[in-house]
């Protein structure tokens, strides 16, 4: 099929803060013979991409093209999605503040009809990293004590929904009272103000000087695992030997790595947010313009945001909002996280999701 020259996309020219978000007209996506082709309807994080480019890097859309490479439609694992025009999918893909992307059908994940795009956009990455973190990266159990740090943020609201539905005692670290009630209304048990407390002393008083049996931490140097902060410092491995302790610095895409990865992880997202184990909440909607970008990327790095930033093309808003059980908010728009820090380096992406991966 023939498609447009061009298309609007978010892009920046330079590193800074919001202000140098712009919705420009930039050259439609080549297409290749292995891609799919979708329009967007959200979309981050960071590049090593020449200036100018279009930023984004999660989203949902509907599918526009489809592949024609010869090896690709006979592949048993492409034919099993099914994929036809109109089918709809999320991504991680770089570029998803955009109105169109051409990408590796092998990435993308088949999105069922029961879930709205908007969903799908909200929960695709903060979704597939609860999951594949808590069955791989430490398999989560019955009656385990589990710390989630900043348990308000996007991440950690899933992480202490999914160890709750696994028969787990959720403790959580945040920074206000606010966010702390929050949590606690999304399952945890016990919620610690880092700002006001001893999180250590906490745990500990809390287990009974047991401790607990894995902590899961998206921030970075603050706390010492996660990335949102900053990288953590190099540390010497001895340090685990005291209680026989692993370390484990894991990423979704290598969890969801082949297209049979890609799959179960797409079937299992949709299973747990149909079935009300995991439950997104989307905060605001934007509008897809340089004032709707920069005012959501803005807001995020205030702190004060609680679940993910949307950004919605008007045109393409649903006429017939479905309703998904539980349920939840519908529509179509973009999801963009960043990452505690107005440097553009570390947007979202996509329908586009903004909500920033610590959400302190």
């Amino acid at each position: 099929m023939s498609y447009p020259t061009s298309m609007y996309a978010i892009t920046i020219a330079k590193t800074g803060g919001p202000q140098v978000l712009e919705k420009t007209e930039i050259p439609f996506p080549g297409v290749e013979p292995g891609h799919l082709v979708v329009k967007v309807s959200q979309g981050i994080y960071s590049s090593d991409k020449p200036f100018p480019f279009a930023i984004g890097k999660e989203g949902a859309g509907t599918v526009i093209g489809l592949p024609t490479d010869p090896t690709v439609l006979d592949d048993t694992e492409y034919q099993n999605r099914e994929y036809e025009i109109g089918s709809r999918v999320s991504m991680e893909y770089l570029g998803t503040y955009a109105e169109y992307v051409s990408m590796p059908w092998r990435t993308a994940y088949p999105v069922p009809d029961s879930i709205p795009t908007r969903i799908a956009a909200a929960t695709l990455i903060q979704g597939v990293s609860t999951i594949s973190f808590m069955e791989e990266a430490y398999t989560v159990k019955k009656g385990d004590i589990i710390l989630i740090h900043t348990v308000a943020g996007g991440l950690g609201m899933l992480l202490c929904q999914f160890a709750k539905s696994r028969g787990a005692t959720v403790i959580g670290t945040t920074s206000t009272k606010e966010k702390a009630e929050f949590a606690k209304k999304n399952g945890a048990d016990h919620v610690i103000l880092y700002k006001d407390e001893d999180t250590v002393a906490r745990v500990l008083e809390i287990t009974n000087g047991e401790g607990v049996h894995a902590i899961f931490d998206g921030v970075g140097k603050d706390t010492y695992v996660g990335n949102a902060s900053g990288a953590v410092p190099p540390f010497a491995p001895l340090k685990l030997v005291e209680k026989n302790m692993k370390l484990v610095r894991p990423t979704m895409g290598n969890y969801a790595y082949t297209p049979s990865e890609v799959l179960y992880y797409a079937k299992a997202l949709s299973s747990h947010l149909l079935d009300g184990t995991l439950k997104t909440l989307i905060h605001k909607e934007y509008p897809f313009t340089t004032e709707g970008v920069r005012e959501a990327h803005t807001d995020l790095t205030t702190g004060k945001t609680i679940g993910k930033l949307l950004i919605q093309d008007q045109r393409l808003k649903s006429k017939k909002a479905r309703r998904l059980v539980p349920p939840v908010e519908q529509g179509r728009a973009v999801s963009t996280s960043l990452a505690a820090t107005a440097n553009v380096r570390y947007w979202l992406r996509g329908y586009a999701v903004t909500t920033p991966p610590s959400s302190k």
